[in-house]
């Protein structure tokens, strides 16, 4: 497959943006920029276009996608029930980084939900991805744009290293702004459950949603074989290739711990990077959980050109954003954590 790149930066931003959406309309495929991750957009309402997205990323079936909306009047089209918390969080958190799980809409193709009967959706910041989805007149589906299970794609370039050739289209925007994947919240049972920590905290949502459960799953090894209620949930995400451990310790204890390893790397913060022996990324300060999360992805791919046996990552604080870097580290190392 010729897969056509479409610059909105340099280029033409109207054109591309009409050239996105009319291949979407026609049941294509195309990555597309947002303020989280780069996702890969198809028709929410068409089986075999979700069907090319699965099979482009090598996805499992059993983990649902988020459908995107352009405009927060939309959300009745695609979920039943909705309950007025879910308006309110809305009018709080959209346009921006929260996806709410709630009743399907029996239009939305059963794929996209995994067969359940439940609906992830979000309405992205990004100018870029709403514009898109408006020039389709589609609730576009959209998981990251990456080979599943490795690290998210935050730039362009990740994408076309990813899916060149097995998608229709790539849409060359800007680079995420935050960096990860959207927060989600369960709103179909109560209480409600954060399901994947994300740039709206739990400790935000908890101001609407007093009481707010963050589900186990967001910290611990999910149990084998159960039904995954939403992206981020499976066992082993994010992931590089070289086998990847998440160290948790204080600054001196971690810095003397990989100095004593060999042929590895460090994924470190700034203040360690002076101090470490080993081949080092820095991912920004340890106080700063924002800029941690949006250089997260960009570190893990960079470890697989080291050429090193594994890498040691420095865990952030569980608080506020910090949870969601944690998360994502924990999945990219198999659960695997060495605590110091």
């Amino acid at each position: 497959m010729n897969t056509e790149k479409i610059d909105i930066i340099s280029g033409d931003w109207a054109q591309g943006v009409a050239r996105a959406g009319e291949i979407l309309r026609r049941g294509g495929i195309v990555a597309i920029p947002t303020e989280t991750v780069y996702g890969l957009a198809a028709s929410a309402l068409d089986d075999e276009a979700i069907k090319k997205v699965f099979a482009a990323k090598g996805r499992p079936q059993n983990n649902p996608l988020i459908v995107h909306i352009s405009d927060i009047k939309e959300l009745e089209s695609v979920a039943d029930d909705i309950p007025e918390v879910a308006k309110k969080l809305a009018r709080r958190f959209w346009p921006g980084p929260l996806t709410m799980v709630l009743k399907r809409k029996e239009t939305i193709a059963k794929s996209v939900s995994a067969g359940l009967d439940t609906v992830a959706v979000r309405m992205p910041s990004s100018k870029a991805a709403r514009d898109i989805i408006a020039s389709s007149g589609l609730p576009l589906a959209a998981p990251s744009a990456n080979i599943s299970g490795s690290p998210s794609p935050t730039t362009a370039e990740h994408v076309i290293a990813d899916l060149d050739g097995r998608v229709d289209a790539i849409v060359c925007g800007e680079d995420c702004t935050v960096g990860v994947e959207s927060t989600v919240v369960a709103l179909f049972s109560s209480p409600p459950r954060l399901l994947r920590p994300g740039a709206v905290t739990a400790e935000e949502l908890s101001e609407l949603l007093p009481d707010l459960v963050i589900d186990s799953a967001v910290l611990r090894e999910p149990q084998k074989d159960m039904p995954v209620a939403s992206p981020g949930m499976l066992y082993k995400h994010y992931a590089p290739k070289t086998e990847t451990f998440l160290v948790e310790g204080e600054s001196d204890n971690y810095v003397s711990f990989v100095n004593s390893k060999e042929n590895c790397a460090a994924v470190c913060f700034s203040d360690e990077a002076n101090k470490i022996n080993a081949t080092k990324i820095v991912y920004g300060k340890k106080d700063n959980p924002y800029i941690l999360a949006k250089n997260l992805f960009s570190a893990l791919r960079q470890v697989d050109t080291l050429g090193v046996h594994s890498v040691y990552v420095h865990a952030p604080d569980k608080k506020g954003m910090g949870l969601a870097v944690y998360n994502r580290l924990i999945r990219a190392a198999g659960f695997k954590v060495i605590k110091l």
